[in-house]
């Protein structure tokens, strides 16, 4: 335990935030996998931290965003928080503060990679998040979030209109490249009416750019436009 109690030091001096309630900063680790094998654990689950951590997440972006990009309207405000504070975003900003390291997993849940695990870390560091809220107070929660998930990435991700569908970015890139516009064919339905899965696959002067599978049309369009838009990230590094 007193190895335990070095590390939140070590990450207190990290993200500058000391904690007096050492319970409610351990219970930012403690995974539901871990109680199964360990129920006189007298802390619960993480869950109730994280549900927390994503509504002030929420209202944190919302009010940076409202600050700092003014101009803006409001369809770009609920796809640029889409964006940043997707399970990617916050896995990824979990992963430079280490989180992975304090995380309390079942011996199944680290065996299989629990500590890598995108969806375990973006809970740990929204659940991170309500912690200092809880602890401190609604300013210090912004703070750190400002620092350590909007920092250049959020910037970023507003120059380069990363926020918008993908189908929107294909066809902004080839129209202000190309002077065309991509197309999208349907090579295959399939299953019953209720419920059927369409193949679609997006081209560009009869080259093929991205296939996409989905329940509706317009959703394997989205993802055929997204399959394409990270192939020509590859080949043009757009």
């Amino acid at each position: 335990m007193s190895k335990m109690k070095n590390q939140y030091k070590e990450l207190g001096k990290k993200i500058g935030i000391s904690f007096k309630n050492q319970a409610l900063l351990k219970n930012v680790f403690v995974h539901r996998s871990y109680l199964n094998e360990n129920r006189n654990l007298k802390l619960s689950s993480n869950e109730r931290l994280e549900f927390l951590g994503d509504s002030v997440l929420s209202l944190i972006t919302s009010v940076y965003l409202f600050k700092n990009f003014p101009d803006l309207k409001e369809g770009d405000y609920t796809d640029i928080k889409a964006a940043i504070v997707c399970t990617e975003s916050l896995a990824e900003a979990a992963k430079k503060l280490n989180l992975g390291d304090y995380l309390f997993l079942s011996i199944g849940e680290e065996k299989n990679g629990g500590r890598e695990n995108k969806n375990i870390l973006a809970d740990c560091f929204e659940a991170l998040i309500a912690a200092i809220f809880l602890e401190k107070n609604f300013e210090t929660a912004y703070s750190f979030v400002k620092q350590h998930l909007f920092i250049n990435k959020l910037d970023f991700i507003i120059k380069n209109k990363l926020y918008l569908p993908a189908k929107t970015q294909l066809q902004e890139y080839l129209q202000e490249h190309y002077k065309e516009i991509p197309q999208y064919e349907v090579l295959e339905e399939t299953g019953p009416a209720h419920r059927k899965s369409f193949k679609v696959a997006v081209f560009f002067k009869k080259t093929l750019l991205g296939i996409g599978i989905g329940l509706s049309k317009k959703e394997a369009e989205e993802e055929a436009a997204k399959n394409a838009v990270e192939k020509l990230k590859k080949e043009f590094k757009i």
